[in-house]
């Protein structure tokens, strides 16, 4: 049963955009094929989409992956709900983790195991439908603006619009 929702695939490689289609037409409702990544938000803005799976090189001979984290960062300003998986063929950790820090909710290297790449996508989305408590929303929220702030917590507790002093309250009962 395919209650996945809507899939929104953006690769340009058309063989791959088939093949991805056919791996996954059991498991979503819906799937969407672009070849041009200067088409997501338009269709972003028409589409109801899901999950996105975003490829990291569109350019010809290009393989840094900056395409891809570019496109990332703009889906996830504009759609910030929207779960984005990176697919690449030029795969290594420091990319991963820079997309992982971008914002992509999972990281997937061609070529893919099938069932692998269902089960991670699957995965992706049910950890989207999960209920979380307010306090793992306020100790994530806390926990990312320390880490931006590279640990000044005086910084933080301004980026959050809160005293030092509260801040510090906050991590304590959080802990």
């Amino acid at each position: 049963m395919n209650n996945y929702g809507t899939l929104l695939v953006v690769d340009d490689n058309a063989a791959i955009l088939t093949a991805l289609r056919y791996c996954l037409e059991g498991t979503f409702e819906r799937i969407i094929t672009l070849e041009r990544p200067e088409e997501i938000l338009k269709t972003m803005a028409q589409e109801a989409v899901d999950l996105v799976l975003l490829d990291m090189n569109f350019t010809l001979g290009v393989n840094s992956g900056q395409e891809g984290l570019m496109w990332l960062r703009t889906i996830r300003k504009h759609h910030a709900e929207v779960p984005v998986v990176l697919l690449t063929a030029y795969a290594d950790v420091q990319l991963a983790v820079r997309g992982l820090k971008s914002g992509a909710a999972d990281f997937i290297v061609k070529p893919w195991d099938n069932d692998e790449l269902v089960r991670k996508l699957k995965d992706v989305l049910e950890l989207q439908t999960e209920i979380v408590t307010l306090d793992e929303v306020e100790s994530d929220h806390i926990r990312r603006a320390i880490d931006r702030c590279h640990g000044n917590l005086s910084k933080a507790a301004d980026m959050l619009g809160i005293t030092r002093q509260t801040l510090y309250n906050k991590m304590k009962r959080l802990s």
